[in-house]
């Protein structure tokens, strides 16, 4: 039985601590008037930090017009330019709150205001989501591919499915945390979601057109349906598994089997599904339709990687002693090649675009290019480039710290893919890697540590009665 060491444990609640307070300050620290986000934008550009398009008081011409296309969809005269929190800013001219009629030119810069200061009031919620969303899409990665040994009947991962199940273990926390992030943002605590502003809807033809789907109610009734599953799956799943331990013939086996092989069909579904609504659909005027299977190469490759790290330091402890490095070897050919599936998803989905230079499409990319040059190009660099060349060897493959050292990244690579896929739409060119993110990020990865390591602790290691047992212990390649 594994033990879950007081180290690890220490470690993992006191980065659960720390991240709680750095979430705290950056909640804390969030401005509430227009006045005060005015204020923390001249502060950084005098210290030299405000070079992510903006200027003093105002968001630069250039990326105030990039901003106005989320609220816009069509340029029509009676499109929003901007949402407050009540009152809906046309650009035909305005009333200030006397009734008086104001100027175009006042009305446009009240709007860049009040823009700058939901995307200041964005930015912690933005922090959380990413991180929340990211340790979340680990779990479920594993979820899948813990489904695909199942069905597939493989015989070389059989001693890493308890792993596997510790790893998917917080899909539960995970999840519910995820879920409560979306009330909240049905409830208006945040600007996450500009499509659940009735007053944005109110004015923006396209929104109108999507509202069948992108409704609140419907909204969170997928979400519900989604985790449902999953998590049914996980559990049934790993209950059977445990059961077969038990048993004097392979029912249980076979039940697991026909259970992952029809879990994996709703899986492909609800996981589509579930990266329009929840990453896709903060850019409610964009889509692709590549988009569902590119966020699930980022977490199949993500929850491979962690199982490849987990492994490795659970057999740095004495545990999983049957586990060999052709076991360690194909989970890193894993982690190559999903990491080259996701580039050709990447690739392909940003190069069509950007060839056909559709304004409502290429503006996703013009965005992230020229407001997260770092962020945009480093993503690649680390989720393609570095991995092409340390593990191309099929030697260093073998070699457990390199692996580890591959991995943590490779995991770095795509919490970045995700802070690029919702940052640009929430919190604009005010983005920062700072206080609020490296709280989201130690919170919920000092989280993930204590839920996995000490799922790990309830059931023996190996299992016992697999069928493929003998040959899972015995591979070599």
């Amino acid at each position: 039985m594994y033990t879950f060491s007081n180290r690890l444990k220490i470690g993992s609640v006191v980065m659960m601590a720390l991240g709680l307070i750095f979430l705290v300050i950056g909640f804390i620290s969030a401005p509430s008037t227009v006045e005060e986000a005015k204020e923390m934008v001249a502060a950084a550009h005098a210290d030299g930090h405000g070079g992510h398009g903006v200027a003093t008081g105002h968001v630069e011409e250039d990326a105030g017009h990039q901003d106005e296309k989320r609220y816009e969809g069509e340029m029509t005269p009676d499109v929003p330019l901007e949402k407050g929190h009540g009152d809906v800013v046309k650009r035909g001219g305005a009333h200030n709150s006397d009734g008086d009629q104001i100027s175009h030119g006042e009305s446009h810069d009240a709007a860049h205001d009040e823009h700058l200061l939901h995307q200041l009031q964005n930015r912690p919620w933005a922090a959380l989501y990413v991180a929340a969303f990211f340790f979340f899409m680990i779990s479920l990665g594993v979820l899948a591919f813990y489904a695909i040994q199942r069905a597939a009947q493989a015989g070389w991962s059989p001693l890493l499915f308890r792993v596997m199940e510790g790893i998917t273990a917080y899909l539960v926390p995970g999840g519910i945390i995820v879920f409560v992030i979306l009330v909240l943002s049905v409830m208006h605590m945040n600007h996450l979601f500009v499509w659940m502003d009735a007053d944005v809807v109110a004015h923006d033809k396209l929104l109108q057109g999507k509202a069948g789907y992108l409704n609140p109610t419907f909204f969170l009734v997928r979400a519900a349906l989604f985790l449902g599953g999953w998590i049914f799956y996980r559990e049934y799943s790993r209950k059977l598994s445990l059961r077969q331990d038990e048993s004097n013939d392979n029912t249980n086996f076979v039940k697991n089997f026909r259970w992952s092989a029809a879990f994996l069909v709703f899986y492909l579904i609800t996981e589509s599904m579930m990266s329009w609504d929840w990453i896709m659909s903060v850019d409610p005027h964009w889509f692709s339709t590549l988009f569902g299977w590119y966020v699930f190469a980022s977490m199949f490759v993500s929850g491979i990687t962690v199982i490849a790290m987990v492994s490795i330091y659970l057999k740095s402890k004495g545990y999983l002693k049957d586990v060999n490095d052709s076991h360690i070897h194909d989970l890193a050919k894993f982690m190559f090649g999903i990491s080259i599936f996701w580039t050709y998803l990447w690739f392909g989905q940003f190069m069509l675009i950007w060839y056909a230079n559709i304004p409502e499409e290429v503006t996703y990319f013009v965005t992230r290019i020229e407001d997260y040059k770092l962020p945009f190009f480093g993503m690649v660099a680390l989720n393609f480039v570095f991995p092409l060349l340390v593990l191309m060897n099929s030697d260093y493959k073998r070699v457990n710290w390199f692996v580890i050292m591959t991995g943590i990244v490779i995991l770095f690579g795509h919490y970045l893919d995700v802070f690029n896929m919702v940052m640009p739409a929430t919190v604009g060119d005010q983005w920062h890697i700072g206080i609020p993110e490296i709280g989201g990020i130690l919170f919920f990865g000092g989280l993930f540590i204590f839920w996995v390591f000490n799922t790990l602790t309830k059931v023996p290691l190996q299992p016992k009665r697999n069928p493929f047992l003998e040959e899972s212990r015995q591979f070599h390649y």
